[in-house]
């Protein structure tokens, strides 16, 4: 596999109702009462809690040139790095580099500091919070950087990716949600758009963006950002599915990116009853014995998220101790609600029992 990088860039538990999430975009709404299911109409639910600041507009910087760097092997008989995952930063930049560091991956400068280490973040790096221009740099630079020292850092399309590359590209151009005449400018502001990162974007960050794998499989984990079973509209290969995507977004058509937005925004396939056997499906398609996955806010998937708001109106967000084992242990949930003032989860797999 080739991974996109950059050079010459500035571095940077009782189960929730089993409400089926709708579409992406929907008018304005009444809030849903108390201990209710959380609302599922643009990627599922409507957090941040935290009400930080929007950065502005950084000073010019030099614009990095994108480059394949081929993924290095492992010499014969010798053991790859170990294996990191990173669940949804949405923004929190600060919070990206003290768990990265907190993990021995980067240096307390913030560069890569974990050698031959394999490293891979699950997606959603904008949005809700102050700084996700801030965290696609640093996920850029990491990537040269970790290549250049025998290991890799690599990042998978969250539907966030999609929502801001479509807000880029297509505006206020009207959509068939579904539901009647959107528009990906008014769903990216509905689900935390900010406006200091559509000012910082630049030309080569959607282009990156652009050409992230959708899966992948390594070491006997099936990595993908969304709880769903939408990847496989796409094909039954990783292969195929990363290549449909790649090439639907090439074509730069709204609707059809709004399709994918849409599919990617669905969730929880892999929480209810059916659970175990859905997962198990996604397995048998693509290779793995579990799915690990972001986009889902822990809190949500364990029902802690109604019983919590009082505490993270107070800056106490829900206990997250790490990743969520669930589906008879065949799924793993990496995001731990850092925008619900949770965690920003960064874990080694395997994971201890």
């Amino acid at each position: 596999m080739w991974q996109h990088t950059v050079t010459g860039g500035a571095p940077g538990m009782a189960p929730a109702p089993a409400a089926a999430p709708a579409e992406a975009v929907a008018p304005a709404r009444a809030a849903a009462p108390e201990g209710a299911a959380p609302p599922a109409e643009d990627d599922g639910y409507t957090p941040t809690q935290r009400n930080l600041p929007v950065l502005g507009p950084d000073a010019a910087q030099p614009t990095p040139t994108l480059v394949d760097v081929p993924s290095p092997a492992a010499p014969d008989g010798e053991p790859r790095g170990p294996l990191y995952v990173v669940g949804d930063v949405h923004g929190y930049l600060d919070e990206l580099r003290a768990a990265l560091l907190a993990a021995g991956l980067v240096d307390a400068e913030g560069h890569w500091a974990a050698g031959t280490a394999r490293l891979w973040f699950l997606g959603d790096f904008t949005d809700r919070g102050p700084d996700g221009v801030g965290v696609i740099d640093l996920v850029m630079q990491l990537s040269a950087e970790a290549a250049a020292a025998g290991g890799y850092c690599k990042a998978l399309l969250g539907n966030h990716e999609l929502l801001i590359i479509g807000a880029r590209r297509f505006g206020d151009t009207p959509v068939d949600s579904g539901a009647g005449t959107a528009s990906f400018q008014a769903a990216w502001l509905l689900n935390g758009g900010q406006h200091g990162d559509m000012e910082r974007l630049q030309d080569h960050h959607l282009q990156w963006m652009t050409r992230l794998d959708a899966m992948t499989l390594e070491d006997d984990h099936l990595l993908l950002h969304s709880d769903t079973t939408a990847y496989l509209d796409y094909g039954d290969t990783i292969g195929a599915v990363n290549d449909a995507i790649t090439e639907a977004l090439e074509r730069r058509d709204p609707d059809e990116t709004w399709e994918l937005f849409r599919k990617f925004t669905k969730r929880f396939a892999f929480r209810d009853d059916d659970g175990p056997q859905v997962a198990g499906q996604m397995l048998a398609t693509y290779g793995g014995r579990q799915v690990v996955h972001g986009h889902s806010p822990i809190p949500y998937l364990t029902g802690e998220a109604h019983t919590s708001d009082d505490a993270a109106a107070e800056g106490e967000g829900p206990k997250i101790t790490g990743p969520h084992v669930y589906a008879d242990r065949l799924a793993i949930a990496m995001d731990g609600g850092v925008t619900m003032a949770g965690k920003l989860l960064v874990s080694r797999l395997p994971l201890e029992d």
